[in-house]
């Protein structure tokens, strides 16, 4: 390893400091992951045109919905990882430019394999309960008790512990170093890892109201960047958790007023096909 030393303390404004400073020297691996999710946001629009975008929507066939979930994880985490990659490319100093983006390929496969996870959830739901998460079944009360899970868990010890990693590349970076390809690959799901667990319950949020919707995609990854990038953890934790009890409150009240929830006929979980 060659990294630079810092004198900044590892905490959460001196570990994202050293990654914005770096950002600013290593711009063109930060324009390539922003291109890259740019795109992937573009797709992401393409392919959920016209389907079925409501809460507990079908997920779609096994293999488009992998492919799918992942272009969509890597247009929302992409924006929010870009710093930590930089500082990682700063960290290298060698003449592979290349292991900053083998770096963010082990960090999506994670949240690739989560999408496997999910499957085997939605599966296993559609298995159980059939037709009952319906909206007009149990599906309304159940979005509002996991947008208040969701709100919950912001204050739990192991979301603090994960967004901690999050939020302190310099410490996580230095924590884990390993060299070469292999290392940068490793590095990477480690810190996908991390990210997974900070995260999950607002993926877990965005299914609620519907994963093949833009706009509650778009708020996710506002959520998920301001977590992530925000100086202030405690203002972040607060807003994330207030918009969740929000959306609650409106799920309960007045869920016409949320998009998506203007419901089309919904298949059961088990469904397996896109709806197009």
């Amino acid at each position: 390893m060659s990294a630079e030393p810092s004198g900044a303390a590892d905490s959460d404004t001196g570990g994202l400091t050293a990654a914005f400073r770096a950002v600013r020297t290593r711009v063109g691996s930060v324009l390539v992951l922003l291109a890259i999710a740019a795109v992937c946001w573009w797709w992401s629009a393409q392919q959920m045109a016209g389907m079925n975008d409501g809460p507990w929507s079908p997920l779609g066939a096994p293999g488009w919905f992998l492919a799918a979930w992942t272009v969509m994880m890597a247009a929302m985490m992409f924006p929010s990882v870009s710093p930590t990659v930089a500082l990682y490319a700063r960290m290298t100093r060698t003449r592979r430019p290349y292991l900053p983006f083998v770096f963010t390929g082990g960090y999506l496969i994670v949240w690739a394999a989560a999408g496997i996870v999910v499957l085997g959830i939605a599966a296993l739901a559609g298995a159980v309960t059939g037709d009952a998460l319906a909206w007009d079944g149990l599906g309304r009360p159940l979005t509002i008790a996991t947008l208040l899970f969701g709100a919950v868990y912001e204050f739990t010890p192991w979301k603090r512990a994960c967004l901690g990693k999050c939020r302190s590349p310099l410490g996580f970076l230095l924590g884990t170093w390993r060299d070469g390809s292999r290392g940068a690959a490793v590095m990477g799901a480690k810190l996908g890892a991390w990210c997974l667990g900070c995260c999950w319950a607002l993926m877990a949020a965005m299914f609620a109201l519907g994963v093949m919707n833009m706009v509650w995609m778009a708020t996710v990854a506002a959520l998920i960047a301001l977590e992530k990038l925000l100086p202030w953890r405690r203002t972040a934790a607060y807003v994330t958790a207030a918009v969740l009890v929000g959306l609650a409150v409106l799920v309960l009240l007045a869920p016409h007023a949320l998009p998506g929830t203007t419901m089309k006929p919904m298949a059961p979980m088990s469904s397996m096909m896109p709806e197009r």
